[in-house]
């Protein structure tokens, strides 16, 4: 194949651009004198290969497949705009001669080794007619017209054109000039690899010219593993496409960077026009107008009005015109605040005059039923065929308060200060009372984002902007639904890493998500997911005040060390609450100290610093009520207090400060006077008065000081300690919550340094287990279906057996004699279990002997059970040997279409069933996964020795956590394990009862090639 001269975005380079030309083919021997039969990329065809006269050796094309629409997918590429990626189709050829003529000599020279100015007919046909088997074409779009092309060939061992089983292709790529540079061609590369796959093709072949060292970069940067060989004057390039694990970080970090990049652009406008800003003063659009001129926006503000006379040439001092096409100058955030029927209209207005993104302001869309859904699915697709993002609709709008933007596109009724948090919310309502809360609390914020129905950018796209926004110290997330669960999960542990990620999940019981929130359905309980984010690092919180409380504690205070927690105050009681708050919390809290209520703004200061430097405690928290009959205390408190924190600075390791008050008004504002979280010297930010309506342009503010950068007032540097915020409280609860919350992370933290490892047992036959999940599937047509198949107590055994885990045998007992002779084989001690659904791992129905010694003890018993319970034929019996005794616990594992695979741990029976005592983690788990899954559960201590009674097999255990976690890791077509009981002794771990059920692989959210969502 030949190159596109497309350079690779990899680890190597991450702003690597693309170069001109691209992958391709030797033109035929006529050359430039007969370009209209070129070799075809990706094949040895000659003029009489396809689409000319059969050539000998040529296989039949086989029949065409209809049309993959799930091939089809929205991509962000490494400016930040969007491009859409599909298959090429017949009806395709005029943008194909088009894209083709806009290409330049260059990179057509590269594309077919040879100068090839124009397609012929032939040609025409044949990169626009495909099987969508054995030769396929993508194509990148803007716009709807072409911007890069990929198609590959499969061919045999010789070069040859092939059909299945052939597993080889040849791969070209053509990226029009204009576009390169924007990883174009390892987008597409990303998606062609994986079509290739999906129709069995295991390697590309490429053929490059050495001067394409920029397609050749491509190549090596996508991370697959390669051979490379110099023929014929080429390179010529063979990629394996098996996915490996520097292929997906790639993959991830390309992602990020892009993702990144498009809320960038969002966030940091160079101009911004608001369309539908109204002639008279009031309603939506002006608002944001006046909003955007009393923040101090930085660049250029233009209202766009349909309906504007001439006459009028502003609009409150912004420069007013009909549309964004005749404003003549670039634009590039459009706030859309127009009735929901005249968006498509102003979209395409932006479109069509290089608008980057867009703030949907307008409501009428999925919120208000079927067909306000089907309009948000035409905006999202209208907007991304112009390479624009969305934010909304029905959104609240966005703000950016770094000083060199100050961007307030929003309907929030006061800028707020500057300061360290990202803000994301999906509620308009919610990020009005989070931004008045933190206001309140003297915290101050990077940015804020509302995405209303989030039907593009979303939580996700937020998270890869603040994981290396050096402006970001903290994240604070408003959630009522999880687009993609599996990648939040993933962004939010990498982000978590970092710094803080805090999350309140609304609509956590309503069973359904918001009107206008379309997402995956789920089958994990929302206790589950909860779980899940915890293991992320993620602090899950349950209400908007615990979002706040716990927000400006990070933001103003370092990660404590550890739990032991030291207290002093001016109230014996209000100490003793404090005391216990954290007992409650799982905090190791010190004895109060107790100031007496004659105790002065100096004795706090004093006592404050000797606990500050006291090496037994990791955080302190300060109790304070009024002074009787004394004024002008607050200030001078929060004076001391606040000296305390400074003088420790210079001692050793900084420790968190928080203080909980009684009706002492005006402390917290006292308190956070110098906050981290907030440039030095600025205050809650007021709107200045807006430009006279007079005037002829927004006149620009005076530069505010700049912001601190990523260490500049970083709370968690040593030498910001003078400038720390320290949270107060009115109530002891709040403070120890968000201590704890901050306590919690901080060990995360510190463990996720060392995340573990997922151990390899030589013991484990995968090839084996794959082998028998195929026959399995290919012998039961059950198993084509959704629900799948359930394997027999055999298959079961011979699946779970090729990875080490043993199933002790039941024989089917149906009558006495049949129970006898099955003891027998098994030999005494046996127990005599019943099966029945509805007595199934029900020991306290009675369904259970056990210890039966010998023939005469288990006749009895089986009189017993079929005297009391039923029939044999409706109790099920079976005959089981007896296993060493210990405590009865139920692992399970189980596939989620959005959340993945998860696995679980609990104690078997009323513990995990009626109190839902039961863990969970991810797959793959860690060895460190594992023994926190078994320690994290509430009855963890009957596997310790509780009472006196001897500890269990933990490591044989953790052992077999693992083992069923690599069992479904390796084989997506497990989507459900169940072992019960698994008894584990104080040696070893017995598993008595298992349960398989399979089907083909369910779909992945976060799995396959870069796309955006499509809600």
């Amino acid at each position: 194949m030949r190159s596109t001269s497309e350079q690779a975005d990899g680890p190597g380079r991450p702003d690597g651009t693309d170069g001109p030309g691209g992958t391709g083919e030797r033109a035929t021997p006529g050359g430039p004198t007969a370009p209209e039969a070129p070799r075809d990329p990706g094949t040895s065809e000659t003029p009489g290969g396809p689409g000319g006269p059969e050539a000998p050796g040529t296989p039949a094309a086989p029949e065409a497949h209809a049309y993959p629409d799930h091939w089809e997918a929205d991509v962000v590429l490494r400016d930040g705009g969007t491009a859409r990626i599909r298959p090429i189709t017949a009806d395709d050829a005029d943008r194909l001669v088009s894209f083709y003529e806009q290409v330049s000599d260059e990179s057509k020279y590269y594309r077919f080794f040879a100068p090839y100015p124009r397609l012929s007919a032939k040609d025409v046909h044949r990169f626009t007619h495909h099987d969508f088997v054995d030769r396929v074409g993508l194509a990148a779009t803007v716009g709807g017209e072409f911007i890069a092309t990929v198609r590959y060939d499969r061919i045999d061992a010789r070069g040859l054109p092939a059909t299945v089983p052939a597993d080889e292709a040849e791969v070209a790529f053509l990226v029009q000039d204009a576009h390169q540079g924007r990883g174009v061609a390892s987008a597409l590369l990303e998606h062609i690899a994986a079509v290739a796959r999906e129709r069995g093709i295991r390697r590309f072949a490429a053929e490059v010219l050495p001067a394409n060292t920029k397609m050749i970069k491509v190549f090596t940067d996508a991370g697959y593993t390669q051979k490379r060989s110099f023929e014929d004057g080429s390179v010529r390039l063979h990629l394996d496409l098996e996915p490996t694990d520097r292929s997906l970080a790639v993959q991830r970090a390309r992602e990020q960077r892009a993702e990144a990049r498009s809320v960038q652009r969002l966030l940091a406008p160079g101009s911004v026009a608001v369309v539908g800003a109204g002639r008279a003063p009031g309603g939506v659009g002006r608002t944001v107008l006046r909003n955007l001129l009393g923040a101090g926006f930085t660049g250029p503000v233009y209202a766009v009005n349909a309906a504007l006379d001439a006459a009028t040439a502003t609009l409150d001092g912004a420069p007013a015109f009909p549309s964004v096409g005749a404003i003549g100058a670039p634009v590039d955030l459009a706030v859309l605040a127009v009735p929901a029927e005249r968006v498509p209209e102003a979209v395409a207005d932006c479109g069509e005059h290089g608008v980057r993104g867009l703030v949907v302001l307008s409501a009428g869309y999925a919120e208000s039923g079927p067909e306000g859904r089907e309009r948000q699915r035409a905006l999202v697709r209208q907007a991304r065929s112009y390479g624009m993002r969305i934010i909304g609709p029905n959104a609240f709008g966005v703000i950016n308060t770094a000083a060199d933007v100050r961007l307030d596109a929003s309907l929030a009724p006061e800028m707020p200060a500057a300061g360290r948090i990202g803000l994301f919310t999906q509620s308009g309502a919610i990020g009005i009372a989070l931004l008045a809360g933190l206001h309140r609390r003297g915290a101050g914020l990077s940015s804020f984002l509302s995405a209303g129905n989030r039907a593009d950018v979303s939580g996700n796209d937020l998270l890869q902007h603040w994981y290396d926004d050096p402006a970001t110290d903290v994240v604070l997330l408003y959630l009522e639904s999880i687009g993609n669960p599996r990648k939040f999960t993933r962004l939010a542990r990498r982000t978590a890493a970092v710094k803080p990620v805090v999350v309140v999940k609304g609509a956590r019981h309503s069973g359904s998500a918001p009107p206008g929130h379309r997402v995956p359905v789920t089958r994990v309980p929302h206790a589950t997911v909860s779980a899940l984010l915890r293991q992320a690092g993620v602090i899950r919180v349950d209400t908007v005040t615990e979002l706040v409380d716990a927000g400006v504690l990070l933001a103003g205070q370092p990660l404590p060390a550890g739990p032991r927690v030291a207290i002093l105050g001016n109230s014996e009681s209000l100490g003793l609450l404090t005391y216990d708050a954290c007992l409650t919390e799982g905090l190791r809290p010190r004895k109060p100290v107790d100031l007496t209520t004659a105790a002065t703004p100096a004795d706090f200061r004093d006592g404050l610093a000797a606990a500050l430097a006291d090496d037994a405690c990791d955080a302190v928290v300060v109790t304070a009520i009024p002074w009787v009959g004394v004024e002008g205390t607050t200030e001078v408190l929060a004076a001391s207090l606040r000296e305390a924190v400074a003088g420790s600075g210079a001692a050793g390791a900084a420790k968190p400060v928080v203080v909980v008050h009684v009706e002492m008004g005006g402390l917290a504002e006292a308190l956070s006077a110098a906050t981290s979280t907030r440039p030095p010297g600025e205050g809650p930010t007021r709107r200045p008065a807006p430009p006279r309506p007079d005037a002829a342009a927004p006149a620009a503010p005076a530069a505010p000081e700049p912001a601190p950068d990523a260490g500049a007032g970083d709370p968690r540097d040593g030498e910001a300690v003078a400038a720390r915020n320290i949270p107060a409280y009115p109530a002891a609860e709040r403070a120890v919550r968000a201590l704890a919350e901050a306590v919690r992370y901080g060990q995360w933290r510190r463990q996720a340094a060392d995340p573990g490892r997922v151990p390899e047992y030589d013991s484990i036959d995968e090839a084996g287990a794959a082998a028998l999940i195929d026959r399995v599937l290919g012998a039961r047509g059950a198993g084509r279906e959704a629900r799948g198949v359930t394997l027999t107590a055999d298959e079961t055994a011979a699946l779970l057996g090729a990875y080490g885990i043993t199933v002790r045998a039941a024989l089917p007992a149906p009558g006495p004699d049949r129970a006898a002779e099955a003891a027998a084989r098994l030999g005494y001690p046996v127990a005599l279990k019943t099966t029945a659904p509805h007595l199934r791992h029900r020991p306290d129905l009675g369904g259970v002997r056990l210890d039966l010694a010998d023939e005469q003890q288990l006749r009895t018993a089986y009189a017993e059970l079929t005297e009391v319970l039923g029939k044999p034929e409706e109790l099920q019996p079976v005959v089981q040997a007896m296993a060493p005794r210990g405590v009865d616990t139920v692992v399970r594992a189980s596939i989620d279409p959005a959340v993945g695979a998860v696995l679980s741990f609990g104690l078997s029976g009323a513990a995990s069933e009626l109190l839902g005592d039961t863990a969970h983690r991810l797959v793959p788990v860690t060895d460190r996964d594992a023994a926190e899954l078994v320690r994290s559960i509430r009855t963890a201590p009957l596997l310790f020795g509780w009472r006196g009674s001897a500890p269990v097999d933990t490591p044989a255990l953790e052992e077999l956590l693992l083992r069923v976690s690599r069992l479904v890791d390796d084989h997506p077509e497990i989507v459900s394990v169940a072992l019960e009981p698994a008894v584990v002794a104080p040696t070893g771990v017995s598993v008595l009862g298992a349960a398989v059920r399979l089907a083909p692989p369910p779909p992945t959210t976060d799995l396959g090639p870069r796309r955006l969502p499509t809600y």
